[in-house]
């Protein structure tokens, strides 16, 4: 004889999820279209149901507690399930996935690449947020991430997307006039731009034992993409990052004037918790971004 499922109450599955994702019960309201109290007795209700506090009430703010940032988890994705399940009955969109990465990363690598995604999988929508901090898979409603860094993701599933070298690139024109860029010292006599990352002109000139150049001079740019569409536009020569230029490199927009290149600390990943890879759309688009990495076309 088969035994009943032991399911919570599956009315308030969906209010405790809203609130999770938004740390808030009234903006949980505004989303699922009821009243502040009915988000707050749906969660009461569960927590009652199940013994255990999920979260912890504040004048003015709500936050999980570890049992409930877990739980917030796994009812997010049985959730997705049941929306993936009832629209592919349906013969409607299989879903969408939400994926976060940094600002850079996104304009200069996955943008021009998802026509492709669209090519194979139409009835996925890809919503992509970009952001410099890590983004909270529960809280910000994030499927799957791509971040830039060790690999070191306790609690997540993490597959390595590619690795990067750092080295000057430049406009072609540059390489001519008065002033060519033929060797690292010429760069004493040209624009250094700067951007936030991590590995800068002191590093790079530091370990190619050059010795001529200030590594200080020069504008700085808070993102990565301005800096090289600066270098783009001939003002400067940038410390390209092979993930970010690869392209450019390959339409000739950017030329490396010298061969000397340090290899990078970090690499980028693919980052998602590990119940998400059981969704259809998630694995889909994980599968294709690794296969795109390994492609290498621009």
């Amino acid at each position: 004889m088969t035994m009943p499922r032991p399911l919570p109450p599956l009315n308030a599955l969906p209010s405790f999820e809203a609130a999770a994702r938004h740390l808030s019960f009234s903006r949980a309201a505004d989303e699922l279209r009821v009243t502040h109290g009915a988000v707050s007795r749906a969660v009461r209700n569960l927590e009652d149901h199940l013994g255990v506090q999920l979260m912890i009430r504040a004048t003015r703010s709500v936050r999980l507690t570890p049992i409930g940032a877990s739980y917030a988890a796994e009812i997010r994705s049985a959730l997705e399930h049941l929306a993936s399940a009832t629209s592919a009955a349906a013969g409607k969109s299989s879903g969408i996935v939400s994926v976060s990465t940094i600002d850079s990363f996104a304009a200069r690598w996955l943008m021009p690449r998802m026509f492709r995604f669209r090519q194979i999988h139409g009835d996925i929508d890809v919503r992509v947020a970009t952001s410099e901090r890590l983004a909270d898979f529960v809280t910000d409603g994030i499927d799957i991430a791509i971040r830039c860094g060790g690999g070191q993701y306790p609690g997540l599933t993490t597959e390595l997307l590619m690795k990067e070298d750092h080295f000057p690139v430049c406009s072609p024109k540059l390489l001519k006039g008065r002033c060519p860029l033929r060797s690292p010292a010429d760069l004493a006599r040209h624009t250094l731009l700067h951007d936030v990352f991590t590995v800068d002109w002191a590093i790079w000139l530091h370990s190619g034992g050059i010795d001529n150049v200030d590594p200080h001079r020069g504008p700085r740019f808070l993102s990565s993409d301005h800096a090289i569409q600066a270098a783009i536009r001939g003002e400067g020569v940038v410390l390209g990052r092979s993930a970010l230029v690869g392209d450019d490199l390959a339409a000739g927009r950017l030329v490396r004037p010298f061969d000397l290149s340090l290899p990078a600390g970090f690499a980028y990943y693919v980052v998602c918790p590990p119940r998400a890879l059981q969704r259809p759309n998630v694995k889909a688009f994980r599968d294709w971004l690794i296969a795109e990495a390994r492609s290498n076309k621009p």
